[in-house]
């Protein structure tokens, strides 16, 4: 199920490289990627979402990412597995030189070592994860949104309602609100943009605590996003697991490219740091 691609809005040369123009398949994304932008709609796992002049433009970004021309298929970028023994030290380390906030890496981290226990056959690393995040939402920062110390979002990043308006799927209302707050249709929710009905399939609570898997929590919007990319890919060290699980999540070839582009940015930084 894919939609027609989104218009190109205006933007101006920022550090962190414009996202692709998408097709949805699951739903659509959240990406700031404007100067001079009144609007943006994005898709992917669940969402759209549209900007006016009136949402804050996206903090400024020290760690540049190349956006890689790459084509389907290509080997996926890894990094070496986290190093649980220093994690808190990896952790500040990494964010300083990625401008990835710490809680949310530790997140993608938490995630990734997860991920190895449970799925040990899918190979997932956080920089796939960081690809991701860095697209949907900024790493949780979307619209000056903060990340708290326990993992919530200071407040709730929701997609546009995905009503048939012209670039937009009409997806109807299919949880009655309890996660978008809309009870006539849907919308994509989180820092990793899942759709209501995804993220009740796929989602998983990073803690084990008994809570419900809460899309606003970027611990369990990484933990579901490693979930759902293992089940849809496979193996993601090998170039077509890697690509089917990123086009599932989002089914266009410059989303997926712009996902590479950040996570070999950020598996060449951790290369460097060692």
């Amino acid at each position: 199920m894919a939609a027609s691609p989104t218009p190109q809005p205006t933007t101006l040369s920022i550090p962190l490289e414009p996202a692709p123009e998408p097709r949805r398949r699951r739903g659509v994304r959240v990406v700031a990627r404007l100067a001079l932008v009144v609007f943006l709609v994005a898709l992917a796992a669940g969402t759209v979402l549209l900007l006016d002049d009136g949402d804050p433009p996206p903090p400024p970004q020290r760690f540049a990412v190349v956006e890689v021309p790459v084509r389907r298929g290509e080997v996926p970028p890894h990094a070496a597995p986290v190093p649980v023994d220093d994690l808190q030290g990896w952790i500040s380390r990494m964010s300083a030189a990625t401008d990835i906030p710490e809680r949310t890496l530790r997140a993608y981290a938490t995630a990734e070592t997860a991920t190895r226990q449970r799925l040990p056959t899918c190979n997932l690393t956080w920089v796939t994860l960081a690809g991701v995040g860095r697209v949907e939402s900024h790493h949780g920062r979307y619209g000056g949104t903060r990340v708290g110390p326990d993992g919530q979002l200071s407040k709730p990043i929701i997609g546009v309602p995905l009503d048939g308006s012209p670039g937009v799927q009409a997806i109807p209302d299919t949880d009655d609100g309890r996660l978008d707050g809309d009870p006539q249709w849907d919308r994509a929710v989180g820092s990793m943009q899942f759709l209501p009905t995804t993220w009740s399939r796929f989602g998983l609570r990073a803690t084990a605590d008994g809570a419900q898997p809460d899309p606003q929590n970027v611990d369990d919007s990484a933990m579901t996003a490693a979930n759902y990319l293992c089940t849809s890919g496979g193996d993601l060290a090998t170039g077509p697991g890697w690509w089917k699980a990123i086009l599932t999540y989002n089914e266009s070839t410059r989303y997926a490219q712009s996902v590479y582009s950040g996570a070999a940015a950020y598996a060449r930084k951790a290369t460097e740091l060692g």
